[in-house]
């Protein structure tokens, strides 16, 4: 997005990117979440961009100890030089008899002087972004609603006239969600984070409210490493519109390009679908060898096998598939199924294509994809927003399938994506002369002609072999033909 007029970035680029380039400055902001969901991550690094930029910056806690604050800072390899970090929490002599109050009630004593404090520390070091961490204790400090929406009334009305962009941070512990604070502020950020059966904490992220802006809606997922959050933003193939192409991009094995028609057409979507080791993975590698032997880029993304076996596998067949990752016209990326959420992995899509310039792209396989998260709703949903995006750049993408079974009629698999694709191809294992032979064929092609024939496929002899069409045999497709006598 553009943004229309200038921005405080918040240092982080992806929802910069969702806000159109940060926050509308000199406005209050609400941050909420639960614990764990990295409220005090995002503020450090929104404080951290405002240093960056020669800004005065402050950062008030009034839960936590700034010892606690220095630890999440060293454990991101940050440092806090630049940031002012007020304490406002309860010393140990407030433990004491002394300091327990019998004529006033607590709020009317300790709410007006938590204010007066940050108010003067605001006045002397003038600082341009302010961070509130947590809204709790003001609540808690308020005693009840009516004075919590005026205090936090006050403390905007304060901020608007000194021209400091303020950032609060609920953890929502108070016993009911009020949105107290959400009608005050201008905009309000959700942080969201679950926990799934196996594998690491799933984290989203969505813009609730944002005043006199247009933002990118819905959910947006992001991860905590070492060195902040990392957003990324939801995938909008409508906002990556290019003209279309209509070259063909060969194989290099002449009779699989006959299969096909010519070749895979740039912009499409190619599913290969068939049983375990029928030669899928081998088809798709072979695309992506021949586009780096005419000087193209393309990207691996494997779920099911490690980069160093498809490598030897290629090379037992006469395909030199690791010399061109060395000369980085083929990317190999080995994703783990348990450390990945559906945007992180469309965002290292787009970097492949964006960044590295690859033209063919290989999902290998749905089956790994679907099964690394499978508690995501509408998976398939942005599977095609993904495809979509693929194909209005250009790419053409190749999406392997494994099928439940070996040798059947009856060959079923764990999603149809085949709505989805614009070419399938089947391969087949079938009975013939006492051995396992493979088939290939094209059972779908949109927007060109294609052989109906089902052909002999071998993988034999240090070498890929696409044989002539299987005319003398009738029911290769169920697995066990029978000769046609003439």
């Amino acid at each position: 997005m553009t943004p229309s007029a200038p921005r405080a970035a918040t240092g982080i680029e992806g929802l910069d990117d969702i806000l159109g380039g940060g926050f509308t400055p000199h406005r209050l902001y609400l941050v909420e979440g639960m614990p764990g969901s990295g409220k005090t991550t995002l503020a450090l690094q929104f404080l951290m961009e405002g240093v960056r930029r020669g800004e005065p910056v402050i950062y008030v806690t009034l839960s936590e100890t700034a010892e606690e604050i220095r630890s999440v800072v060293d454990s991101h390899g940050w440092t806090l030089e630049g940031i002012t970090v007020r304490e406002l929490v309860p010393s140990d002599d407030a433990l004491g008899p002394a300091d327990q109050y019998t004529v006033f009630h607590p709020s009317e004593v300790e709410l007006s002087d938590t204010t007066q404090r940050i108010l003067a520390d605001v006045d002397q070091i003038k600082p341009t972004r302010v961070v509130f961490d947590s809204l709790s204790e003001l609540r808690l400090l308020a005693g009840n609603p009516l004075r919590y929406r005026r205090q936090i009334l006050a403390l905007k009305q304060f901020f608007s006239g000194r021209r400091c962009t303020v950032l609060m941070l609920d953890d929502m512990t108070s016993a009911e969600h009020d949105l107290q604070v959400q009608s005050i502020a201008h905009g309000a950020l959700l942080l969201e984070h679950t926990i799934p059966g196996f594998g690491v904490p799933r984290r989203k992220l969505s813009v609730t409210k944002f005043r006199g802006s247009d933002f990118r809606g819905g959910y947006h997922d992001y991860v905590i490493r070492r060195g902040g959050l990392e957003v990324f933003p939801r995938l909008i193939a409508a906002e990556h519109r290019r003209p279309p192409t209509r070259e063909r991009l060969s194989s290099g094995v002449a009779e699989l390009d006959r299969l096909t028609g010519g070749g895979l057409e740039r912009g499409s979507s190619t599913l290969i679908v068939g049983a375990a080791g029928t030669g899928k993975s081998t088809v798709s590698a072979l695309f992506a060898h021949s586009a780096a032997q005419r000087g193209e880029r393309s990207a691996l993304f494997i779920f099911d096998e490690s980069a160093n076996t498809l490598f030897n596998r290629m090379d037992g067949l006469g395909i030199d598939l690791k010399s061109h990752v060395d000369a980085g016209r083929i990317s190999v990326h080995e994703v783990d199924p348990t450390e990945l959420s559906a945007g992180e992995f469309a965002h290292r899509v787009r970097c492949a294509v964006e960044e590295e310039q690859a033209r063919i792209v290989v999902i290998d396989s749905l089956n790994g994809f679907l099964n690394s998260m499978p508690e995501e709703r509408f998976l398939l949903v942005q599977l095609h927003e993904l495809l979509t995006y693929l194909g209005q750049q250009g790419v053409a993408t190749l999406l392997v399938s494994a099928q439940h079974g070996l040798v059947s009629s009856h060959m079923v698999s764990p999603v149809d994506a085949s709505y989805l694709a614009d070419a399938v191809f089947l391969m087949r294992y079938y009975e013939a002369e006492g051995e396992v032979r493979q088939a290939i064929s094209v059972i779908k092609k949109r927007g060109g002609a294609h052989e109906r024939t089902i052909r002999d496929f071998r993988m034999s002899h240090g070498r890929i072999e696409v044989g002539e069409p299987l005319r003398n045999y009738r029911g290769v497709l169920t697995g066990v033909p029978e000769p046609v006598r003439k």
